[in-house]
């Protein structure tokens, strides 16, 4: 009699329950958390689910595969809350990330523009665009999943379009001739043949124009990330959703009072809506946290003599902007980055681009949230479009969104290698808005210093922690 009691009391309660179907969401008990739990421990922890953190943790499964079979356990930890559970049935297309389904709301892979190019001023650039565009020509051959359908990233190669004023013209022109010198197939257009071949373009203050002919354009980036993704996991990587906010290091003690370092044991998860968090055990940590890199090296745990001088890497909020124009730009229409600062680009085939404007220092918005400020595309993106392409006096706004740059404040390139004093910790943030186009060969540098302790494909050492212990900042002039 009390079973039957209990029973009918429990089928109450489930009739009370939401449908595992309803509104698009399943019922998850409290406490339940939504993925599944870290391991005790791995061989690499990655700090970052974004492009560059997957594409690192597909490299080091591919690389440990070509030098010995030893099981290596790697873990990608990522901070976006969105997750969400398959329901019941729900397909599984080639690409889409496995158990847990992460949103990716806010991460920076995803919210930009997708655009790739060869057009940059340091030689390190040129050469990660030069390999990423190799990879991704032949992305079924590296991320293709056996009995699963081809990836198809979308690619767009209508190249990017830079346009250079009178006092500036030189500057493009020998940035051309290095391109050129790096086998960047890149030429220079005057303001009559500019005219000839893109006759939207309103050419009254352009002195000269440098236009990318061969692998420049731009892609989907959701697609690329959840590629690296499905094929890190297919090859064992694990993942969990988290956010790592401590660590617990031990000094080296055959290491002089002159020169001190320490290890990390142990990164600490923290778990999505909860107090609770788990230790694991790392012998690697790859710090490729993006927007948030250098927020986690003030983590509590880091011995704060060794983390100086900090990682001046900040997340800078970008707004883009989505418009309709029917007479507008067609099919040959570039990447261009205008005079002004402000750019835009083709969106499908439709008459809609989408662009933007990265702001001057001092007016930076406030990071904190992902709100727009529609006003910064009237008052200031719009008139600058218009004067360039008067066809764009007529448009008319269809959405916007907001992301993160991990903006690297010292010189606007990334961060990648060995931390001076932290023995195990590598990193690999810092891109200033290029990380989703480098991610490849950013993934594939941080694998070689792990596995082999060399740079083998590309030598990017001049890319590492030294430039910023010395002070000497390599400039790129291409950040857009």
């Amino acid at each position: 009699e009390l079973g039957q009691t209990l029973e009918r009391m429990g089928q109450t309660l489930r009739d009370q329950l939401p449908a595992t179907g309803s509104g698009g969401r399943g019922w998850v008990p409290p406490g339940t958390l939504p993925g599944p739990r870290p391991p005790d421990e791995a061989d690499v922890g990655a700090v970052g689910g974004g492009v560059v953190g997957w594409a690192a943790a597909y490299w080091l499964k591919v690389l440990e595969g070509q030098r010995r079979q030893h099981g290596m356990r790697v873990l990608v930890v990522e901070r976006d809350p969105t997750v969400r559970h398959p329901l019941p049935g729900q397909g599984m297309a080639v690409g889409t990330p496995l158990n847990p389904l992460f949103q990716y709301s806010r991460a920076s892979t995803v919210l930009s523009v997708g655009g790739i190019r060869q057009q940059f001023s340091l030689r390190e650039n040129i050469q990660m665009s030069r390999f990423s565009a190799n990879f991704l020509r032949d992305i079924n051959e590296h991320l293709g999943v056996p009995n699963e359908p081809p990836i198809d990233i979308q690619f767009q190669p209508s190249g990017y379009l830079f346009l250079a004023s009178p006092q500036n013209a030189a500057a493009l022109e020998a940035t051309v001739q290095f391109q050129r010198d790096e086998g960047v197939q890149v030429t220079l257009l005057s303001p009559t043949q500019l005219k000839a071949k893109f006759p939207w373009i309103n050419t009254e203050d352009v002195a000269v124009a440098s236009y990318g002919l061969e692998d420049e354009g731009w892609f989907d980036p959701w697609t690329l990330l959840n590629a690296f993704r499905h094929k890190a996991m297919s090859l064992g990587v694990q993942s969990c959703p988290g956010e790592v906010r401590a660590f617990v290091t031990s000094t080296n003690p055959m290491m002089p009072p002159t020169s001190p370092s320490a290890r990390i044991k142990y990164v600490h998860i923290h778990m999505p809506d909860s107090l609770e968090y788990q230790p694991v055990a790392c012998a690697i940590v790859v710090n490729a946290a993006g927007a948030w890199a250098g927020k986690l090296l003030e983590a509590e745990g880091l011995p704060r003599g060794l983390c100086r001088p900090l990682l001046p890497i900040q997340p800078r909020k970008r707004y883009v902007f989505s418009w309709h124009c029917p007479n507008g730009p067609g099919l040959s229409c570039p990447f261009l980055i205008d005079i002004s600062g402000a750019y835009f680009r083709r969106d499908g085939f439709a008459g809609n681009y989408l662009g933007g404007m990265s702001p001057p220092e001092e007016e930076e918005p406030d990071p904190s949230d992902l709100s727009v400020d529609h006003d910064y595309f009237q008052e200031q993106i719009w008139p600058r479009l218009a004067r360039r392409v008067p066809a764009f006096e007529s448009l008319r706004v269809r959405g916007s969104w907001a992301g993160y740059y991990d903006y690297n404040t010292f010189d606007q390139n990334g961060v990648l290698g060995p931390h001076p004093r932290l023995e195990n910790l590598f990193l690999a943030a810092g891109f200033s808005g290029h990380g989703l186009q480098h991610s490849p060969a950013a993934g594939r540098a941080v694998a070689e210093l792990v596995i082999k302790g060399r740079y083998e494909t590309l030598d990017l050492r001049r890319l590492g922690w030294d430039r910023l212990v010395d002070g000497e900042p390599l400039k790129e002039h291409g950040v857009v």
